[in-house]
C-alpha cells in the first residue's frame, strides 16, 4: 500500500508538472495574439485566447490562472495591463460557469457567450477606464465605444478558441482538469450526488467560502484604505511642494524694486512683459499649476501686478483691486505684515484649490507682494480615484484567485473527502439488508488526506467493520433463539398432545394449514391492510400454542371414546380460557410479549364462530382477532379428516363440503372460499400428514 501510494503521488506531480506546462503554453497563446494585433495596429486586445481554453478546458483554476498571470506578464512591457488582471479574472470566471452549463458544446451556444464576455471586457473595462484615467467623452458615450469594439475583440476570441476546443481530443476536458484528489475520484455526477447530503445549518464548503470571503474583504478593505489615506496625505504633501517651490521660483523671477513703478506705469513699464513672459514659462513648465499671480496686499484688498491667463479664463488687469477671500480671513494680518503663511487650501470663487503664498522682497528687505500658486484639489481628488481604481482592480482579480484557489484545494482535501464518506455512511445507514456492501463501499473511497480527516475515516471504516461483525452476530444469535423459542413452543404443545391420545400431529397439520390460508389471503389481497411477511410469521410461529389449554382438562374427558355429555362437554369448553391464562402469565413474565399476542387470540378464539354462536365470549364477525379465524378453518378441517377417540376420519371430499357449507356461519366467508377453491394445495398438505 504505501509503495503503490508513493507511486501514485509521483504520478499526479508528473502530471502537475505537465498541467502547468499547458497553462503556460495557454498564457504564451495569450501574449502572442496580444502582441500581434498590437504590431498589427488594430484597436484590438485579443489577449483572452488562452483564458478561455483554460477556462473550458481546465475550470474555474486553470481559467483564473491563466488570465491573472497573463496581465502581470504583460505589466512589464505596460504597467496598464495590470490594472485589468480583474477584468480578465472575471471573463475567465464567466468563461468556465458557461462552459460547466454547456454553453461551449456547439457553435450557435458558444456565440451566446461573446456578449457576456463583452459586458466583463467592454463593460467593467471600461469603467474601469474611466476611473483611472478618465475621458475626453461623456461616461455613456465611452462605454458604448468600448462595448461596440469589445464585442468584435470577443467574438474573434470565441470563435478561434472554439475552433481549438474542437480540434483538440475529446478527453482534453478530463485531462487538463487541475485535481488533486486525496481518495478515489469521484465523476461530477457523484460530486453532485454526494453534496446533496443535507446539513442542519450550512453546508462546510459555504462555511469556508464565507470565511475566506469575509477575510479577503476585511484584508482589501483595510489595506485599501490605508493605502487611498496614505496616498492622498502624500499626494497633499507632494503638491504642497510643488505649489511652494513653483511660488519660490515666481518670487525669485520678479524684480521687488520694481513692483511700484508696475503699479504706477502700468504693462508699459520697463522689464514688466519680460518679467510676464517668464512667468508665463515658469508656469507651463510645472505640473499641476492652475494659476500663478502676484498680489500687493493692502488694507482694501489684494493690488494686482501679474495675474496670467489660463486659457479659458482671462487674468485679471495689472491695478484691479480683488477683495479678500472668506478664507483667508484669519491670513490677512500676516499677509499686511509681509510674513510668511502656510498654505491654505480654499473652496471660495475660483474654485476647490491649495494657494501658497511667498513674500517678494525689494533690496531693503521688505516685503513688497506677494508671489501666489493655485493648485486644484479636484485634481488631486482624480488622482486618489484613480490610485484606488487601479488597487481595487488588482484586488478584486487577486481575491478571486485566492477564493477558488483556497476553494480548490478545500475540496480536494476536505470537502470531497467528508461528502463521500458522509453519502457512503448514509447509504450504510439505509441500506440494512447488505451492510457488508455498504463498509465496502467506504472502504473504495481509499481517503488519504494524510491528516485528522483520514484518522476519522480509519476509524469510521474500522467502527462499521465492529458493527456489521457485530451485527451478524446479534442476527446469527437472534435465529438461534427464535429456533429455540419455537423449538420450545413444540414441546410445549408435544406435552399437551402426549395427554390426548386422539390428536396425533394435530398442531404440525393446523400450523401447516395456518401457513397455506396466509400464504393464499397475501394472493388474493384478502385483508392486505393486516396480512405482511412479519404478520404471517407471528401467526405461523404462535399456532402450536392454540390448544394450550387442554393441558387443564382432565384425561378422563380429553380422552373419552365416546361422545361427550354436557357436563363433560362444558368442562372442555374452558380449555380457551385455561389457554388464555396461561398465556397472559407468560405475556405478564417477558417485557416483549412479540408472538404471544397472536398466541393469546388463538388459544382464546379459536372456538368463536362467523355468526356469533361460538365459544367462549360469543364473538361474531371481524370481532374475532383474524387469527383466530383463520385457526378455525385449521382446525376444524385437521379434526374432520383426523381420527378421534369417539370417531372414525372424514373423506377429504366429505370434510371440504363441511368447510364449505360452514361458509359465512361458522367461518369468515372470504377466507373459507378461498380454503375451499385451493383443495388441492389443501389436499397435498393432508395426503403428507397421513
Amino acid at each position: 500500500m504505501a509503495e503503490d501510494f508513493v507511486t501514485k503521488t509521483s504520478d499526479g506531480a508528473v502530471r502537475k508538472l505537465k498541467l502547468v506546462l499547458i497553462y503556460v503554453l495557454f498564457i504564451f497563446i495569450n501574449i502572442s495574439a496580444n502582441r500581434f494585433v498590437k504590431y498589427l495596429g488594430l484597436p484590438l486586445y485579443i489577449d483572452n485566447i488562452g483564458t478561455l481554453l483554460g477556462a473550458v478546458l481546465g475550470g474555474y483554476l486553470p481559467g483564473i490562472f491563466v488570465g491573472y498571470l497573463t496581465n502581470i506578464i504583460n505589466s512589464t512591457a505596460d504597467i496598464t495591463n495590470m490594472y485589468y488582471a480583474g477584468v480578465s479574472v472575471l471573463i475567465a470566471f464567466t468563461a468556465t460557469f458557461l462552459a460547466k452549463r454547456g454553453f461551449y458544446d456547439t457553435w450557435w451556444k458558444a456565440l451566446l457567450t461573446i456578449p457576456f464576455l463583452a459586458f466583463f471586457g467592454g463593460g467593467v473595462g471600461s469603467v474601469l477606464t474611466w476611473f483611472i484615467y478618465g475621458s475626453d467623452l461623456t461616461f455613456a458615450a465611452q462605454l458604448w465605444s468600448d462595448l461596440k469594439l469589445d464585442l468584435l475583440d470577443k467574438a474573434i476570441t470565441v470563435v478561434i478558441s472554439f475552433v481549438l476546443i474542437k480540434i483538440l481530443p475529446k478527453t482534453s476536458s478530463s485531462l487538463l482538469a487541475l485535481t488533486d484528489w486525496r481518495q478515489k475520484a469521484m465523476t461530477r455526477s457523484e460530486i453532485r450526488e454526494a453534496r446533496k447530503t443535507r446539513t442542519r445549518k450550512f453546508p462546510l464548503r459555504t462555511k469556508i467560502t464565507l470565511l475566506i470571503c469575509i477575510i479577503m474583504v476585511i484584508v482589501i478593505f483595510a489595506t485599501t484604505a490605508i493605502s487611498f489615506f496614505l496616498y492622498r496625505n502624500f499626494a497633499q504633501e507632494q503638491f504642497t511642494t510643488i505649489g511652494k517651490n513653483v511660488a519660490t521660483m515666481t518670487a525669485l523671477t520678479i524684480d521687488g524694486d520694481r513692483i511700484n513703478d508696475y503699479l504706477t506705469e502700468g504693462a508699459s513699464a520697463p522689464d514688466y512683459a519680460d518679467t510676464l513672459q517668464k512667468l508665463y514659462k515658469l508656469r507651463d513648465s510645472a505640473h499641476y499649476i492652475e494659476y500663478i499671480y502676484v498680489y500687493q496686499i493692502r488694507e482694501d484688498g489684494c493690488h494686482v501686478v501679474f495675474d496670467l491667463d489660463t486659457g479659458s479664463l482671462p487674468g485679471a488687469a495689472l491695478g484691479d483691486v480683488i477683495p479678500f477671500d472668506e478664507s483667508f480671513t484669519d491670513v490677512i494680518p500676516d499677509l499686511l505684515a509681509g510674513k510668511d503663511i502656510d498654505p491654505v487650501i480654499t473652496n471660495d470663487t475660483y474654485g476647490w484649490l491649495l494657494t501658497d503664498y511667498e513674500p517678494v522682497y525689494d533690496s531693503n528687505g521688505n516685503c513688497v507682494c506677494y508671489a501666489c500658486t493655485d493648485i486644484s484639489m479636484a485634481s488631486l481628488e482624480r488622482n486618489a480615484i484613480s490610485f484606488l481604481a487601479r488597487i481595487l482592480s488588482l484586488f478584486i482579480g487577486f481575491f478571486i484567485l485566492i477564493l477558488v484557489l483556497c476553494l480548490w484545494y478545500s475540496d480536494y482535501h476536505l470537502t470531497y473527502p467528508l461528502d463521500a464518506m458522509t453519502a457512503a455512511a448514509h447509504r450504510f445507514a439505509e441500506d440494512n439488508e447488505n451492510m457488508e456492501a455498504g463498509v465496502e463501499r467506504l472502504q473504495s473511497l481509499q481517503i488519504a488526506t494524510g491528516d485528522e480527516l483520514e484518522n476519522l475515516y480509519e476509524v469510521l471504516v474500522h467502527a462499521l467493520k465492529d458493527t456489521v461483525n457485530y451485527l451478524d452476530d446479534v442476527q446469527k444469535k437472534g435465529e438461534q433463539i427464535e429456533n429455540m423459542q419455537n423449538g420450545l413452543i413444540y414441546i410445549l404443545a408435544d406435552m399437551v398432545e402426549s395427554r390426548d391420545k386422539c390428536t396425533g400431529d394435530h398442531v404440525r397439520k393446523t400450523a401447516e394449514y395456518v401457513r397455506l390460508i396466509l400464504q393464499i389471503m397475501e394472493e388474493k389481497q384478502i385483508y392486505p391492510e393486516q396480512i405482511n411477511d412479519a404478520y404471517a410469521k407471528t401467526v405461523i410461529n404462535s399456532a402450536p400454542l392454540h390448544d394450550v389449554g387442554k393441558i387443564k382438562v382432565p384425561d378422563a374427558i380429553l380422552n373419552k371414546p365416546g361422545k361427550l355429555t354436557d357436563e363433560e362437554y362444558t368442562e372442555m369448553k374452558k380449555h380457551t380460557t385455561a389457554g388464555k391464562e396461561i398465556i397472559e402469565r407468560a405475556m405478564a413474565l417477558s417485557a416483549d410479549t412479540g408472538y404471544l399476542e397472536e398466541a393469546l387470540n388463538l388459544a382464546t378464539y379459536h372456538h368463536e364462530k362467523w355468526n356469533g354462536t361460538g365459544y367462549p365470549c360469543g364473538l361474531k364477525g371481524e370481532e374475532i382477532p383474524l387469527s383466530a379465524r383463520i385457526m378455525a378453518i385449521s382446525d376444524v378441517f385437521d379434526a374432520l379428516v383426523s381420527t378421534r377417540s369417539y370417531k372414525k376420519p372424514f373423506t377429504f371430499e366429505k370434510a371440504m363440503s363441511i368447510i364449505e357449507e360452514g361458509i359465512g356461519t361458522h367461518f369468515d366467508p372470504l377466507i373459507a372460499r378461498a380454503f375451499v377453491e385451493n383443495a388441492d394445495r389443501v389436499r397435498e398438505i393432508s395426503e403428507e400428514h397421513k
